[in-house]
C-alpha cells in the first residue's frame, strides 16, 4: 500500500480544496473526477484502488442537485447509495480507510438544539433519503475503518455556490429578498478540507474511532443573516437585504429549518472543531472575490 489518498468526485469544490490541502501538507494524492471514475461501477473502482493503493480514500462524489432528485429518486440512489456501498466493499478488500461526506439532510431539519452525530436519522427529500442509505452502506460495510462526515452549507472558490451568488447579485440588484426561516452553518471547503485532512490521519494513527463525525463551521444563521455579512463584507449596504420566508421560494424538495450540527464528537478523536462561520466566511471571501473576476474574465 503506498499510503497516499485518493479522492473521488475531485472536480467538486471540496474536491479541489482538500488536493490541495494536502498537496501543501505533502501528502500524496490523487484525484479522480466523476470523467475519470464512475462509483457505481465496482470493477472501475477495484481497479482505480490496485492501481493507487490508497490508504484513505474520500468519495465527495455525489448527486447534489437537491429538487431534481425529488422526481429522479433512483438516479440519486444510484450514486448516493449504491456509489458508497461499492466504494465501501473495495475499500474494505484493499485495507484502505473510507471517509463519507454526508449531508444535514438526513435529519428531519425540525430540532431546536443542534443535531448530536447519534441522533436519528429521519430524511424529508429524496435526497436526503439517497445520502443516507450511503451512510449505512458504508458503516456497515467498515465498522471499524469507515467514516462518515456530515456537512451543509458549502460554499469555496471552486464552484458554484450561495455565497457566490449573493456576490455576483450585489452587483445587480437593488435589493434582494432572502429566506430568513432556515438556520444552519455556513461552512469553508478549505476548513472543511483540512478536517478532513486531519481525520484521515487520526484514522490512520488508530486515534479517531471510526463513525460518524459533523464537519460544518461553528456557530449559526440564516441565509437572509448570510447575505447581510457578504454584504458586509463587500463594503455594500446591508439594509438593501430583506428578510421573507420559505413559503416566498417555494421549491420541489423541502428545506430543513434546522440544520446545525453538533461537534462533540471531534474531541474524544483529540481533533478541534472547525472554528465559527463568520470567521472563516471573512477569511475565505478575498479568494471568492478573485474566483468570481475569474469567472466574469472568462465571460462565465
Amino acid at each position: 500500500m503506498s499510503g497516499g489518498w485518493l479522492i473521488t468526485g475531485a472536480g467538486g469544490m471540496l474536491g479541489q480544496d482538500l488536493l490541495a490541502r494536502l498537496a501543501a501538507d505533502g501528502d500524496p494524492a490523487t484525484g479522480l473526477d466523476r470523467a475519470a471514475l464512475d462509483i457505481t461501477d465496482p470493477g472501475a473502482v477495484r481497479a482505480a484502488l490496485e492501481a493507487h493503493a490508497p490508504a484513505v480514500v474520500v468519495n465527495c462524489a455525489a448527486w447534489t442537485a437537491v429538487d431534481d432528485a425529488e422526481a429522479k429518486e433512483d438516479e440519486a440512489l444510484a450514486v448516493n447509495g449504491r456509489g458508497p456501498l461499492v466504494l465501501a466493499e473495495a475499500c474494505a478488500a484493499a485495507g484502505a480507510v473510507l471517509i463519507q461526506i454526508s449531508t444535514d439532510y438526513v435529519f428531519a431539519g425540525d430540532a431546536t438544539a443542534p443535531y448530536a452525530e447519534d441522533a436519528p436519522l429521519d430524511p424529508r427529500s429524496a435526497y436526503g433519503r439517497t445520502k443516507a442509505v450511503g451512510e449505512r452502506a458504508v458503516l456497515t460495510t467498515l465498522p471499524d475503518t469507515g467514516y462518515v462526515v456530515r456537512t451543509a452549507w458549502l460554499y469555496g472558490a471552486g464552484g458554484g455556490n450561495f455565497v457566490h451568488t449573493m456576490i455576483r447579485l450585489e452587483g445587480v440588484k437593488e435589493a434582494l429578498d432572502v429566506v430568513n426561516d432556515q438556520r444552519g452553518q455556513p461552512t469553508w471547503t478549505a476548513d472543511l478540507a483540512g478536517l478532513l485532512a486531519r481525520l484521515g490521519r487520526a484514522a490512520l494513527a488508530g486515534t479517531a474511532p471510526a463513525g460518524v463525525y459533523h464537519g460544518t463551521n461553528a456557530g449559526d444563521t440564516t441565509w437572509f443573516g448570510l447575505t447581510r455579512e457578504i454584504f458586509h463584507l463587500l463594503g455594500a449596504d446591508a439594509a438593501r437585504v430583506r428578510p421573507t420566508t420559505s413559503e416566498a421560494f417555494v421549491r420541489p424538495a423541502p428545506r430543513p429549518a434546522y440544520s446545525v450540527l453538533g461537534h462533540d464528537r471531534w474531541r474524544a478523536a483529540g481533533i478541534e472543531p472547525l472554528r465559527s462561520w463568520h470567521d472563516a466566511l471573512t477569511d475565505a471571501f478575498p479568494a471568492l472575490l478573485d474566483a468570481k473576476r475569474e469567472t466574469t474574465h472568462h465571460g462565465g
